[in-house]
């Protein structure tokens, strides 16, 4: 019996993403016809990230689109601002290390939204820097950030901006060109509800001129993202396209395009999940900007994650995630992003942990399946 997988993603597929990998595939470096179907995929990816940028669909998980734009845009000795509230923000520091980058780090609250005051303050005395990166969606922490404002304030100081969208796009509110985001980088297995597997950006031209007129050459091949220059206009790839991933990708994108309401069908089951949690007694981890795509639960001091974990697998068929580096056992999280935000997936997983919380000695204030249903 397949389990009910209410994590961060990966998330649960619709038959028609599932069915879209069994098609026949074609050789991409000589049907034509491939090179237009991947030229409509990015531009539905335009059309949804609401850019005019170019876009890119790459051949590796969500990190390949992180390490990419660092790669392609760092050089020795360049200054990178990483702007970090949570775990993901931090490591997007280590990559910049991995190409010579000279990191500075601005940390913020963990448990809170990106404080736009505070950037704008450290921003006065110090700007000299090529590159800022930062997330959208800090998803070990349930927690979205005003990547609008931090954004368009780096923009005025003329530092490149590479933002983590992975666990937001989809499942809340990203116009790119508006927020003045340079690189915007997303994974398939999120909110798109896609295959894992995938990495899609959009570029904009700012950063395709200077990755183009570096001094030293990119450090890499795959995570070049300067191969894919004129790819259209010279009918080849870089390397050999993932077609079925490609086929699945592109069904989920038109979900997406038909999902009239999906940004707040997220934002409604988010807010239904942390009603019933804090009616119920139990504790967030964030304590403002809260996720529409995940929802971070600390774990009671009386259990532990691992018996919490154990009992919604073996008892229930129910996936949920934890915790990982200083979040390791202290937190639990429900994913609701994608197909798994659903009100019917949600109600039978909350009720699950319901029953498992009572069972291992946990006195909640409500049920919070109850309390969910009456808030949705």
């Amino acid at each position: 019996m397949s389990k009910l997988m209410m994590t961060p993603g990966p998330t649960t597929l619709k038959e028609n993403v599932r069915s879209a990998m069994a098609r026949e595939i074609t050789n991409p470096d000589l049907d034509l016809d491939f090179y237009e179907f991947y030229k409509g995929i990015c531009e539905k990816l335009k059309l949804l990230l609401k850019t005019k940028n170019r876009t890119l669909v790459l051949d590796g998980e969500g990190i390949l689109g992180l390490e990419a734009a660092c790669a392609s845009l760092i050089e020795p000795s360049d200054k990178v601002l990483c702007i970090e509230n949570g775990i993901f923000g931090e490591g997007f520091g280590d990559f910049a290390k991995l190409y010579g980058g000279e990191v500075t780090y601005l940390h913020l609250d963990r448990r809170a939204g990106i404080d736009f005051k505070e950037v704008e303050k450290f921003l006065k005395d110090n700007h000299d820097f090529k590159v800022a990166t930062l997330v959208h969606c800090e998803t070990p922490s349930g927690i979205t950030n005003d990547i609008k404002n931090v954004c368009k304030l780096l923009n005025e100081y003329n530092i490149l901006t590479v933002v983590d969208t992975v666990a937001s796009t989809f499942g809340e509110e990203l116009y790119v060109d508006d927020y003045k985001i340079d690189i915007a980088l997303g994974g398939s297995q999120k909110c798109l509800s896609a295959p894992p597997g995938l990495t899609f950006l959009s570029i904009s031209e700012r950063a395709f001129e200077v990755m183009n007129n570096r001094k030293e050459p990119i450090r890499s091949f795959y995570a070049n993202l300067t191969i894919w220059n004129n790819w259209y206009e010279n009918k080849w790839f870089p390397y050999t396209q993932p077609i079925s991933a490609l086929n699945a990708f592109d069904e989920a994108l038109n979900n997406v395009i038909e999902d009239k309401e999906i940004i707040d069908r997220h934002k409604r089951n988010a807010e239904a999940v942390r009603k019933a949690v804090n009616a119920a007694g139990l504790e967030l981890l964030s304590r403002d900007c809260h996720s529409n795509t995940v929802t971070t639960i600390l774990v009671p001091d009386s259990i532990s994650f691992s018996d919490i974990f154990n009992k919604m697998r073996n008892e229930h068929n129910i996936l949920i995630a934890g915790g990982f580096d200083f979040l390791k056992d202290k937190i639990i999280r429900i994913g609701h992003m994608g197909e798994n935000s659903d009100e019917e997936k949600l109600y039978k997983t909350l009720e699950a942990l319901d029953v498992v919380f009572k069972e291992l000695g946990v006195k909640l204030k409500a049920d919070l399946h109850k309390v969910f249903r009456n808030k949705n």
